[in-house]
C-alpha cells in the first residue's frame, strides 16, 4: 500500500485524482470545498476503474444514498476500530465492497448492486442544491434575510424555498423545518 496525496478539500482531491490516478481513494465526506458526493462524481467519470470509499462519522440515510448514486466501494464509519480503515482498502483492492455494520443494516448488495434497503427516494434527495442549502441555513438558526444575504439571493427567493421545502418535506413550520434538519443530520453537512 502506498499513499499517493493527502488533500484538504474536494477541489484538491479531483485535481490529484485525475493526476495521480490512484486505484483507490478514502475520501472524507466532512472534507470542506464542494459536495464529496459531487467531487467523487467528477473522480469516477474521469477514472471508472478508481474506487472511492467513504468515511464518516455520520451514516444518515442520505449519505449512504449519495455514496451509492457515486457507486461507492465502501462506507466506513469512524466509530470503528482503527484497523477498519485498513480492513476496507484491502477487501475493495480485491474487488470486495466494505461497509461498515451500521452502513451494511441499511443497504442491500445483489446483482444489480448496493442500494439503501427501502424503497423509493428519501424525502431529503427530492431537495434542489439550493433548497439544502437554505434548510442548512435555517437549522442553524439563521434569519430570512440573513440567509439571503449569505446566498446573493432575495428574500423573496429565500421565501420561495422555504415554501418549497415544507411542501416537500411536508412540514408546514419553520421550527420543524430546523429541528428536521437537525435531526437529519443536515446542519453538520
Amino acid at each position: 500500500m502506498t499513499v499517493l496525496a493527502s488533500v484538504g478539500n474536494a477541489d484538491e482531491a479531483i485535481a490529484e485524482a485525475i493526476r495521480l490516478q490512484p486505484d483507490i481513494i478514502l475520501m472524507d465526506i466532512d472534507m470542506p470545498g464542494p459536495s464529496c458526493f459531487e467531487a467523487a462524481g467528477t473522480i469516477r467519470r474521469q477514472l471508472p476503474d478508481t474506487r472511492i470509499i467513504f468515511l464518516s462519522a455520520f451514516f444518515h440515510d442520505r449519505y449512504i444514498e449519495q455514496a451509492m448514486a457515486v457507486q461507492a466501494w465502501g462506507y466506513i464509519t469512524k466509530n470503528e476500530p482503527e484497523g477498519s480503515v485498513l480492513e476496507a482498502i484491502r477487501k475493495v483492492s480485491a474487488g470486495v465492497a466494505y461497509f461498515s455494520p451500521e452502513v451494511k443494516a441499511r443497504i442491500v448488495v445483489d446483482s444489480q448492486g448496493a442500494r439503501l434497503a427501502y424503497q423509493g427516494r428519501s424525502r431529503v434527495s427530492t431537495l434542489t442544491k439550493r433548497e439544502m442549502e437554505v434548510l442548512r441555513y435555517l437549522a442553524r438558526g439563521m434569519a430570512k434575510k440573513e440567509i439571503a444575504h449569505t446566498m446573493h439571493i432575495s428574500a423573496n427567493t429565500v421565501n420561495r424555498h422555504t415554501t418549497s421545502l415544507m411542501a416537500k418535506l411536508d412540514i408546514h413550520d419553520r421550527v420543524e423545518l430546523a429541528r428536521y434538519a437537525i435531526r437529519e443530520g443536515l446542519a453538520e453537512a
